[in-house]
């Protein structure tokens, strides 16, 4: 089964040899997963993504070490149990192209894991086999990784940030529910402009699909659009005030709020050694991204906020922000 989808900007066709492999990577990208047929030449994808059907190990002949799990040959990485995943993969560099053929060897331990904790291993393979590889690659074109959310309110475009567990799904659902386009849940890559989403879906209480940890579950995220351009920044912050409240935020502050929240961000804990293996192994791109860097540009060039939400359930995203003036940076 082929099937086409854009991810952090690129746009990647991924091959899967055997049924279970569609089904799982089909769930994590229900609004985004289009089945395909061959493509000619000049519509190659960016990204091209092959799980295959072979259990058998990589060929490592002639490969260099590079760390534990990791071996280079010219224009190749070779990683085994890629993130902990149980998927070897070798990937490809060529021009504007990037290569992956992944195969499911997992050791005993990971073996084991997938079956006991079903949610962690459908994360990891989703993370090592399309969301990883797009992340990297988008990189080479300066767009950094970030835990935040680009959403429409009204006429403008804002973009949520803050640790997890504080409340932004809560929000930009309620938002897309009223007819707003998100881009994206949790993660997004940005150049310090344009925002482009990472397909994903969203994991709240009550969600209706796959049992998350934290008590969440999965749902599609209605109204996805791949890339917006923010016009605000806001980060959300969570005490046990009644009611929510929204202040201009300095753009020092707004920046270590993006930057520490990406940083925290549990999806992104296996990628910083995952990217800069890559870019050690192949000679392209940032070693490491620069997520700071682009957290200080755009809260240079946006208007920032920030909302602290209260216990109880409150005024959804543009009626806070109606309630605050235009700050100008």
């Amino acid at each position: 089964m082929r099937a086409a989808l854009v991810q952090a900007g690129e746009r990647l066709v991924v091959s899967c040899s055997e049924r279970w492999t569609a089904r799982l990577l089909a769930e994590a990208c229900p609004d985004a997963w289009q089945p395909v047929d061959a493509e000619p030449p000049d519509t190659a994808p960016d990204i091209a993504v092959d799980v295959s059907a072979d259990r058998g190990p990589l060929d490592l002949a002639g490969a260099e070490p590079l760390t534990r799990g990791a071996w280079r040959r010219p224009g190749e990485v070779l990683l085994v149990n890629a993130a902990g995943s149980g998927f070897d993969l070798r990937l490809r560099t060529g021009g504007e192209h990037l290569r992956v053929e992944a195969r499911w060897r997992p050791p005993g331990r990971e073996r084991l894991a997938a079956h006991a904790l079903r949610s962690r291993f459908h994360l990891l393979a989703r993370a090592v086999l399309v969301q990883y590889p797009a992340l990297w690659w988008a990189g080479r074109r300066g767009r950094a990784p970030l835990h935040a959310a680009a959403v429409t309110v009204g006429r403008e475009t804002c973009l949520l940030a803050g640790p997890g567990g504080i409340g932004r799904s809560t929000l930009l659902l309620q938002a897309v529910a009223q007819g707003e386009r998100a881009c994206s849940d949790n993660l997004c890559v940005s150049d310090g402009t344009w925002a482009h989403g990472l397909v994903e879906p969203v994991r709240v209480e009550g969600g209706g699909g796959r049992r998350m940890p934290y008590g969440r579950s999965e749902r599609p995220l209605p109204g996805r659009v791949d890339v917006l351009r923010p016009d605000r920044l806001v980060v959300l912050r969570r005490t046990g005030r009644a009611r929510p409240s929204i202040t201009p935020l300095d753009p020092d502050a707004a920046a270590r709020a993006l930057t520490a929240g990406t940083y925290m961000a549990g999806e992104l804990r296996r990628y910083w050694a995952f990217a800069a293996t890559l870019a050690l192994g192949t000679g392209i791109g940032p070693s490491h991204p620069p997520v700071a860097a682009t957290a200080a540009e755009l809260a240079a060039r946006l208007p920032a906020y920030e909302i602290v939400l209260g216990a109880a359930p409150g005024a959804g995203l543009a009626e806070l922000l109606a309630r605050t003036p235009v700050v100008t940076p």
